[in-house]
């Protein structure tokens, strides 16, 4: 028994090694064999077409229903190159021509049916065919018909009223269509610049839900600001009604001074223009002005309500002759007409006149003193100071120089 099993298998094994040997030898030469599944295959017998892009690429070899579906094998020339995952389609060139079964997309790169193939059913495509379509508008007819939603008369109403409504405005329904076509070209035309809006849209409102208590808070205090808006109205209402007196009185008053505002306006830009062309020397004022503010506070004394100020000229740094030179610029001394460089003269005049005699002539020793020439000494400057400012003293007649006006406050 077991050696028979054994011989079966083996007879077996042989067969389909011999069927399948015999197949490739016996397949005709440069074709490959493709098995397509359809759901019908109307119109489709051994011998029609295969094709791709309309062009006949092989034959149908055998058409077999198989329960629910139908079989069709095909040998396709194996120098057209056909996509691994091509869609298999029934074609009806009219309603009375043989059909075929086109093969597409067209190949453009990638993996290629190899001998075998099998295309199956959720690939393949069948036409509508003619009894389906006469069947379907039976359908619509019995549906729209007596015994269907015209059954009391709705459809007639709805045909008639509509009639109705058209009547005459076919341009205007021309019109709208026209417009509506254009509406949705641009749209189309636009999608990008939509899309790009909505997706910011998409951002903001994002934006706004991450700080939702922040808007929120605006919110809340907007509904304050309008609150206290609302409840000063009245109060708004009135300065709105004053503001609307007042620039009705400017208006007037502009109105009845025309020619004076137009005068002091060209006034003014005179002036402005003035102010435009001293702006160097405005910029130098106001640089300096400043200091010398500051320098005219500081100089004043309001001990004596003075400008303190400091004799900077060059002059003499002889004590005795800076006396001299004030006595003389106050009308203190009496030397006019008297000629200083008569010895007996000069003595005749009082201490003081002759002291500054000798000052202002030069006619001093070298140690300092002062001398008359004659070997009597004179008074030096202590006995000069003393004598002019001592009320009892003999210089300027006696009076002495009390009243001497000061400088800066100084004998006073």
């Amino acid at each position: 028994m077991t050696g028979r099993l054994q011989r079966g298998v083996a007879l077996v094994a042989a067969l389909v090694l011999i069927g399948a040997v015999g197949w490739t030898v016996l397949r005709p030469a440069g074709q490959m064999r493709v098995t397509a599944w359809f759901d019908a295959a109307v119109g489709l017998y051994s011998g029609s077409d295969v094709r791709v892009l309309g062009i006949p690429v092989g034959t149908v070899t055998d058409v077999v229903p198989m329960g629910d579906r139908v079989k069709v094998s095909m040998l396709v020339d194996d120098h057209y190159d056909i996509p691994a995952d091509a869609k298999a389609v029934v074609l009806a060139p009219s309603l009375v021509s043989d059909r075929y079964v086109q093969f597409a997309p067209v190949y453009s790169g990638g993996a290629t049916m190899r001998d075998g193939a099998e295309v199956p059913l959720e690939r393949t495509a069948t036409p509508v065919e003619l009894d389906a379509v006469y069947g379907a508008l039976d359908d619509l007819s019995v549906a729209l018909g007596p015994t269907g939603a015209n059954a009391d008369g709705a459809l007639q109403d709805l045909l008639h009223t509509g009639a109705a409504n058209l009547d005459g405005n076919g341009a205007a329904l021309n019109q709208t269509l026209t417009g509506f076509s254009q509406a949705v070209r641009t749209l189309a035309e636009g999608r990008d610049n939509l899309f790009s809006s909505v997706d910011n849209l998409q951002v903001f409102t994002s934006a706004l839900a991450s700080v939702d208590s922040q808007v929120a808070q605006f919110n809340d205090n907007m509904a304050a600001v309008a609150a206290q808006l609302a409840g000063e109205r009245d109060d708004l209402a009135k300065a709105i009604a004053l503001l609307s007196q007042a620039l009705g009185q400017v208006s007037t008053f502009v109105q009845q001074n025309a020619a004076l505002l137009t005068t002091n306006v060209n006034r003014l830009a005179d002036v402005t223009l003035t102010l435009v062309q001293q702006r160097s020397a405005l910029a130098q004022v106001l640089d300096v002005a400043p200091a010398a503010l500051g320098n005219v506070a500081h100089a004043y004394n309001p001990t004596y309500g003075t400008l303190d100020t400091r004799d900077n000229s060059v002059g003499s740094t002889n004590p005795e002759v800076v006396v001299c030179q004030l006595l003389g610029a106050s009308g203190r001394l009496q030397l006019a007409g008297v000629d200083l460089n008569n010895v007996a003269a000069v003595l005749a005049l009082p201490p003081t006149e002759q002291i500054c005699s000798r000052v202002l002539s030069g006619d001093a020793n070298a140690d300092g003193s002062l001398d008359d020439g004659n070997g009597n000494g004179t008074p030096d400057l202590q006995e000069l100071l003393t004598s002019i400012f001592s009320p009892s003293a003999g210089g300027a007649g006696g009076a002495g120089l009390v009243g001497l006006p000061g400088i800066g406050g100084v004998g006073q």
